[in-house]
């Protein structure tokens, strides 16, 4: 788990709950543990060798945003299944932008209020605790996922990807994947990737009613084939 845990933050307190539920939907057994931002510098590689699986958790901005974008792109780089929610799709999205499109000054306005290329920018409405519709592209792994081509999930947040920089992201390995009903991307995935998977919703809440969710369910199922531990 890359976040800064904080015990009041709702997403933090169901994220273990839903681990747990998938993990006994399928009769694993899954360890985790939260790594801080902060924690996370030069050494990203070995903090993160031995795990099978990366989530990069809600509640951003991190305290450290270099740290959280190094975990994501180790797990992007070595193909270990990801799964960003909320504030971690939104910097799944930073990631790329940066590493692979070289668009070096894309930015997080949050973080940035000041920057001249607001990739990731505040939401016109806010959609703190706020449920929607959602539009899954057919064939997408996201589609195949959930089995289905229209979904409703709950958000718990303020800032979103930019669509006047959508095409920026044209023919490249990272593909919109979800859309809202007024058309604003609200999943990504990589195409060249097992397991890649960013929502700017937070499915973990789903455990708070008891319910195992198919995108953490998936999530977990794709870490049994990284062999080197246990550890998401």
């Amino acid at each position: 788990m890359i976040g800064d845990y904080n015990a009041k933050v709702i997403a933090h307190q169901a994220i273990p709950q839903a681990l747990r539920i998938a993990a006994s939907a399928n009769q694993l057994n899954v360890e985790f543990q939260w790594l801080s931002t902060v924690s996370l510098g030069e050494d990203v590689s070995k903090k993160l060798s031995s795990c099978q699986g990366v989530w990069c958790v809600p509640a951003s901005p991190y305290k450290n945003m270099d740290g959280a974008l190094a975990a994501i792109q180790y797990a992007r780089e070595h193909f270990i299944p990801f799964l960003g929610t909320c504030g971690g799709y939104q910097h799944a999205i930073l990631e790329f932008a940066r590493n692979v499109l070289n668009l070096t000054q894309a930015d997080h306005a949050e973080v940035n209020p000041d920057t001249d290329f607001p990739l990731i920018s505040q939401l016109v409405c806010s959609m703190i605790g706020e449920n929607g519709k959602i539009f899954l592209l057919e064939n997408s792994k996201i589609q195949a996922v959930y089995n289905q081509l229209e979904i409703s999930e709950q958000y718990n947040c303020s800032y979103g990807f930019n669509r006047n920089y959508l095409d920026l992201f044209a023919g490249c390995d990272l593909m919109i994947s979800g859309f809202d009903v007024e058309g604003d991307p609200r999943c990504i995935e990589l195409t060249n990737h097992p397991f890649f998977i960013g929502t700017a919703y937070q499915p973990e809440r789903s455990a708070l009613d008891g319910n195992n969710h198919p995108l953490v369910n998936q999530f977990i199922l794709s870490t049994l084939s990284i062999n080197n531990s246990n550890l998401i």
